[in-house]
């Protein structure tokens, strides 16, 4: 390991959720102390966001960001910080469910059906337009209704039959199925390919002052889920108790989430395609972007 890393360097991690499974292997490395055998001394913040979690960053309160490739539209807009790490490529960690007694029982009779999005011009909001898209059911193929994020939202919504459908967060689905409150359909990466849906940023001020830290944390980071994939009793007790969702629940989540996560930082060609294409597809930038500005492969382990 880089010389920097060995004297427990103290480094500030920001989430932009704190349950999501895109992230949750900065919890998990750290309680297993993985990060800690790199030389690392973490101190998590969770987020309620991205954009809350690149102003945090923006303002110099943290170092580094395990989040989704969404955020990167806030390096095309100039936030201090760069992509570092593509960790996680599709995006089983979001699924399309159901109410518990809905009569669907396949994503064809979704056609023409309400679905639920946390809010208009957000990621779920994109991802039922993509669904509509890819299925070539037209632009009115489908009715999205902005019912807000969160489990709660989404149960009574269910509860009071106002939406046929709803993206959002696979475990909570499966947390619903144990209540009878509603049901996975599909995971989103049923139907949409790559996404980047767990990239690594970095700010610019530890570029500039430490990048063997960087390179550290993204060692600890790989050799995590490593270490997750054939760990699964033992993943799925630390992330239980991160999250607070049954270890039933965590461990059926965690036969559909363990295969996004990546074995290197490389970035992936087609997440970067779909998330240009993403942006303006949601009004966030005027024109595509020039990706390649937008990460760095040079602080990738060695």
């Amino acid at each position: 390991m880089p010389s920097a890393a060995e004297a427990q360097t103290s480094l500030t991690v920001g989430k932009a959720n704190a349950t999501a499974e895109n992230v949750l292997p900065a919890d998990v490395g750290d309680r297993l102390g993985i990060f800690k055998k790199h030389g690392l001394d973490l101190k998590i913040v969770d987020f309620t966001g991205g954009s809350r979690l690149v102003q945090a960053l923006t303002a110099g309160d943290i170092d580094i960001a395990p989040a989704a490739g969404t955020e990167m539209v806030f390096v095309a807009k100039g936030a201090p910080m760069l992509a570092v790490c593509e960790t996680a490529t599709t995006l089983p960690y979001l699924s399309i469910g159901v109410p518990w007694d809905s009569p669907i029982k396949s994503k064809d009779e979704l056609k023409g059906k309400k679905i639920g999005v946390s809010t208009a011009g957000s990621l779920t909001d994109w991802l039922a337009q993509e669904l509509a898209r890819k299925e070539g059911w037209g632009p009115n193929g489908i009715e999205r209704v902005a019912v807000g994020g969160g489990t709660g939202p989404a149960t009574a919504a269910f509860r009071a039959h106002l939406i046929d459908a709803y993206v959002g967060g696979t475990a909570t689905f499966l947390d619903m199925a144990e209540k009878q409150y509603g049901r996975v359909l599909l995971p989103v990466s049923d139907y949409e390919g790559n996404i980047g849906s767990g990239i690594t940023f970095a700010s610019k001020r530890l570029m500039d002052k430490n990048p063997d830290a960087i390179r550290a944390f993204l060692a600890a980071w790989l050799e995590t889920t490593r270490y997750m994939r054939t760990h699964k009793d033992e993943t799925v007790d630390v992330e239980s108790k991160i999250t607070g969702f049954s270890k039933s629940v965590t461990a059926k989540s965690y036969d559909i989430v363990m295969s996004m996560y990546t074995n290197s930082c490389a970035f992936d060609s087609e997440s970067l395609e779909t998330l240009k294409r993403s942006f303006v597809d949601l009004n966030l930038l005027g024109t595509a972007p020039d990706m390649s500005k937008l990460y760095t492969d040079a602080y990738f382990p060695r």
